[in-house]
C-alpha cells in the first residue's frame, strides 16, 4: 500500500475526483471479465481458467517480491498487479504453458513496471512490452492455430488474421460479423468476444476510468485506414469491420493504449495518440511482417507520448 509518511506536494488547485487507484483497478477488472469468462473460460475451458489464474497469481508475486528486494511498501493492494496479470493473460492461448505466463509477467511487472519506478513511472504499457518480448523471443507460442491444433471448435478453426494474411480474403469468406461479436473465432484468451470487449470498454469510458478520446480515435485510425485498403483494393484487403473485431484490436483500444502512465493527457495529444496506434496496427497488418500490428502499435505510440504530450492548450491569460 501507499505510505502514508510519504508527502506528494503539486500546485494548486487541489481537486480530486473521488476515485482511488484501488477502485479503478476493480473497475478495470470488472469491465474486462465479460470478456475473460464467456469468450475465453466458456470456450476453452480449464485450461483457460489455469492461465488467467496463474497470470494474476504471479503478477501479484512478482511485484510483491520486488518490493521486498527493493525494500519498498508492500503495492500489490492497489489491484494493478492483478490487472496487468488479467490482461495480459486476456492475449496469451489458452493452451500456452507455465513457464511461458511466468516469464511474461516478470516482464510486465519487473521490467515494464517496478525497474522505472512503480506505477506512474513507466514509459511503455507493461503487457505491450512482455508481449512484444515474448512474440519475438518465443512467437511459436503466440501462433493460435499452432497452440490451438489439438481443439475441436464447431467454426474454421483458423486465427482470421492468419488466414488473411497468408491464403486471402477467400479463406475467411465463412466467417460472419457476428461470429466475430459473439466470440466464434480462435485468438487469446480474452480477446476473442467481440461484445464483451466492447460492453467492457464503454463501462470504463461512462465511468471515467479511461479516456474516451484515445479508445475511440483508436479504432477510427483502425477503420480508417482499413476502409482506404479495402478501397484500392478489394480483392485483396479485408474490410474494416474484420479488423475491428478480430485479433488485439479492441483489447488494445480499451486496456492497452488508454493507461495512464504511457498516454497523453491532453485532448489534441490523445486523438493523435490513438489515430495513430490505429493507423500503425493496420499498415503493418496489411504490409508488413506480423500477423496482428497492435501491439507494435502501442509500443510506437508509448514512444510518441512525450512528444505529443508537448501539444499544449495556450495558458490562460497568456498574450500572443
Amino acid at each position: 500500500m501507499n505510505n502514508p509518511k510519504k508527502l506528494i506536494v503539486s500546485h494548486a488547485p487541489f481537486i480530486h475526483i473521488g476515485s482511488s487507484i484501488p477502485q479503478m483497478s476493480l473497475h478495470i477488472i470488472l469491465a474486462a471479465l465479460p470478456a475473460v469468462i464467456l469468450g475465453g473460460m466458456f470456450r476453452f475451458g480449464a485450461s483457460a481458467v489455469a492461465v488467467v489464474s496463474f497470470s494474476i497469481a504471479t503478477a501479484m508475486l512478482w511485484e510483491i517480491a520486488i518490493n521486498l528486494v527493493s525494500k519498498k511498501p508492500v503495492s500489490v493492494g492497489d489491484g494493478n498487479a492483478a490487472v496487468i496479470g488479467l490482461i495480459f493473460a486476456m492475449l496469451l492461448p489458452a493452451t500456452a504453458p507455465w513457464w511461458f505466463v511466468l516469464t511474461g509477467t516478470f516482464i510486465a511487472i519487473v521490467i515494464g513496471k517496478q525497474i522505472f519506478g512503480g506505477m506512474g513511472s513507466n514509459p511503455f504499457n507493461p503487457v505491450a512490452l512482455a508481449i512484444a518480448i515474448l512474440m519475438i523471443s518465443w512467437g511459436d507460442f503466440l501462433d493460435f492455430d499452432e497452440m490451438y491444433r489439438h481443439f475441436q471448435f464447431d467454426f474454421i478453426p483458423t486465427y482470421p488474421l492468419t488466414a488473411v494474411k497468408h491464403f486471402g480474403l477467400d479463406a475467411i469468406e465463412p466467417v460472419r460479423l457476428m461470429d466475430l461479436l459473439l466470440g466464434r473465432q480462435i485468438g487469446g484468451i480474452g480477446a476473442t468476444f467481440g461484445i464483451g470487449l466492447i460492453l467492457g470498454g464503454v463501462y470504463l469510458m461512462i465511468r471515467g476510468f479511461i479516456r474516451w478520446e484515445i479508445s475511440l480515435s483508436f479504432l477510427g485510425g483502425v477503420f480508417i485506414t482499413a476502409l482506404i485498403f479495402n478501397i484500392i483494393d478489394p480483392s485483396r484487403f479485408a474490410s474494416p469491420f474484420f479488423h475491428l473485431l478480430t485479433g488485439y484490436t479492441l483489447v488494445a483500444a480499451f486496456f492497452l493504449a488508454p493507461e495512464d502512465s504511457s498516454s497523453p493527457v491532453n485532448f489534441i495529444p490523445m486523438l493523435i495518440y490513438g489515430a495513430v496506434g490505429g493507423m500503425m496496427t493496420i499498415l503493418i497488418r496489411n504490409i508488413g511482417a506480423y500477423v496482428d500490428g497492435a501491439i507494435l502499435s502501442i509500443l510506437l505510440i508509448n514512444l510518441l507520448n512525450p512528444l505529443l504530450d508537448k501539444i499544449r492548450p495556450k495558458t490562460l491569460g497568456k498574450v500572443a
